[in-house]
């Protein structure tokens, strides 16, 4: 069989799920041809730099705009009426993506990114791939909603349940989780990660993360979190923002704190965390509650971060500060008795690290695929 993985890094979430259904699919079948591809590698540079850059830059310094924009499309009577349009100015930026499926001929196509479901989507055809939408947050905005999507695989069953209220048929949704790392599955325990990452294992240990592109205030939620009482370790992950992480390293550090920028260790770094402090992005959320680590929600963008926020909130696997000064007040209640172990409880009762497993499973039974 042949599968394409198709993607775009209008942030890293979308990526990393790209990756992780790559592991697990030639994990699982690596007699398979498997292809991964940023569409957006295959477009004007400009075009490129408009589309990654742009997100980044408007959910950081226009977040307001970014919720308006989010919450006026997430119209699925508009996104079709829209379709053709978006479609028709995503094939022509986006040539050499649509030859390169034409050259490929893929089986399948996964799609952790609605873009190439907008290109290569349309009225479902006799001979096309069968398209694959892998929602990378807990809310499925109305842009996954193609027409020649010809299955679905969403978070939890809420998610489903909205998507069949808004017209798609139940038996194209499918309830998987988020892909994450297979390595999720296979982190170590929590006193030996800390063994590894050099922590203490007589004080909690807290794990800000940034996400791979180091975005939101971190200087700040550092700041808060060393005027927290009691003995805490903080490990903070900047991503691949590196004025951030000098920024990070120059504070005064009042709890042993050690600052990281990239690293592939997020497996074992979370394994040895009690808390994960963090922005809700789809995949750091599902990546966190695979290991039944409790999440404090800082700054979610409006849109799909505050949506995947209310999920954690309502199911009791998370705690919110709204601002850096209330960090403080919430470690301390969150380590004062057993609330930080009911939330653990909670996030492993949510966690899904077989999701990309899964997904590929589905996607290969729906296709025609035997064994």
């Amino acid at each position: 069989m042949r599968v394409l993985i198709a993607t775009a890094t209008a942030g890293a979430g979308h990526l990393q799920a790209a990756n992780a259904l790559e592991e697990a699919w030639t994990a699982w079948r690596s007699e398979d041809r498997v292809q991964k591809v940023d569409v957006l590698d295959y477009t004007p540079a400009v075009y490129k730099k408009a589309y990654s850059d742009g997100y980044a830059k408007v959910v950081a310094k226009a977040p307001e705009l970014y919720a308006s924009f989010f919450e006026s499309t997430d119209d699925p009577v508009l996104a079709r009426l829209s379709s053709g349009l978006r479609r028709g100015v995503g094939r022509t930026a986006a040539r050499g993506f649509v030859d390169l499926v034409a050259g490929f001929r893929p089986d399948v196509v996964l799609a952790p990114h609605f873009l190439p479901l907008e290109i290569l989507g349309g009225a479902r055809q006799d001979g096309a791939p069968l398209l694959v939408s892998v929602v990378t947050d807990f809310e499925a905005h109305a842009f996954w909603m193609d027409p020649g999507v010809g299955l679905t695989c969403v978070a939890a069953p809420e998610t489903k349940a909205r998507l069949v209220a808004r017209g798609v048929p139940a038996r194209d949704v499918a309830v998987t989780g988020i892909p994450v790392s297979p390595r999720f599955a296979a982190a170590p325990g929590r006193a030996e990660a800390r063994r590894r990452h050099g922590l203490r294992d007589d004080s909690p240990v807290l794990l800000v993360l940034a996400g791979g592109f180091g975005m939101g205030p971190v200087a700040e939620v550092v700041a808060g979190l060393g005027r927290a009482a009691g003995p805490l370790q903080l490990v903070v992950v900047c991503g691949r923002n590196e004025p951030l992480r000098r920024k990070v390293a120059s504070l005064d550090h009042p709890h042993p704190t050690r600052v990281l920028g990239f690293t592939r260790e997020i497996p074992s770094l979370m394994a040895a965390a009690d808390l994960v402090v963090t922005k809700p992005g789809g995949l750091t959320v599902s990546e966190s509650l695979a290991l039944g680590r409790p999440l404090l929600v800082v700054n979610p963008i409006p849109g799909q971060e505050a949506a995947n926020s209310d999920f954690l909130l309502e199911r009791g696997a998370a705690v919110k500060a709204g601002r850096p000064e209330d960090l403080p007040a919430r470690v301390k209640a969150l380590f004062s008795g057993g609330r930080l172990a009911q939330l653990a409880r909670a996030a492993r009762k949510l966690g899904r690290p077989g999701a990309a497993d899964a997904v590929c499973r589905l996607a290969f039974k729906r296709a025609g695929g035997k064994g």
